[in-house]
């Protein structure tokens, strides 16, 4: 899927980078394959049974070390537009840059699709850091405790820009699929 998950990683900014360029281990988050439910999204939605992901399908992509950050307080209190926010957030959609997230305080979901389509859910929680690749479709969403703060890391300038699905055509969707495909040695099905 080529996602680099790392969890229980408390530090400031700068021990993060530091640990970051040495760590050669990775501590999995926990991730399932989502039920198709479309009820409340900040629920966990699992299948049943439950269908966690193996550690040989989460550690299979090399870790980049980013260059600048900036943090998101996302809660009712501190954001304007919260729950149109959140809907935006919720929009499946991709990145034309990496999308590297360290989580502060709080927890919220990231869901990605893996090569069949299917929605897979990832649950970050304080000290967990998630590194999405550039052209992977995802959403996110807070879970039932409506708060979280991210440290989002960048490599070079700071640009939040996302590109709701479809985007077979964008470069950075083609290239994912092209990188997918070479290092899993397995086509991607999905669109």
């Amino acid at each position: 899927m080529g996602v680099t998950l790392i969890s229980d990683f408390n530090a400031d900014s700068r021990e993060i980078i530091a640990r970051l360029k040495d760590m050669k281990q990775k501590t999995l988050l926990e991730a399932w394959f989502m039920d198709d439910s479309r009820e409340d999204p900040q629920l966990p939605h699992h299948r049943n049974p439950c269908e966690f992901m193996s550690p040989d399908q989460s550690r299979r992509f090399a870790l980049e070390v980013e260059s600048r950050q900036d943090l998101l307080d996302l809660c009712p209190e501190k954001v304007e537009n919260y729950e149109q926010k959140l809907k935006n957030f919720y929009t499946e959609h991709i990145h034309a840059d990496e999308e590297i997230r360290y989580c502060l305080e709080g927890s919220g979901y990231f869901d990605i699709r893996d090569k069949d389509d299917r929605w897979v859910r990832i649950w970050i929680k304080a000290g967990d850091l998630i590194i999405l690749p550039a052209g992977i479709y995802h959403r996110f969403t807070l879970d039932t405790s409506n708060y979280i703060k991210l440290m989002r890391l960048f490599v070079g300038e700071p640009v939040w820009t996302a590109f709701n699905r479809p985007q077979e055509d964008h470069p950075a969707r083609r290239n994912y699929i092209s990188n997918f495909v070479q290092k899993t040695r397995m086509p991607l099905e999905a669109y």
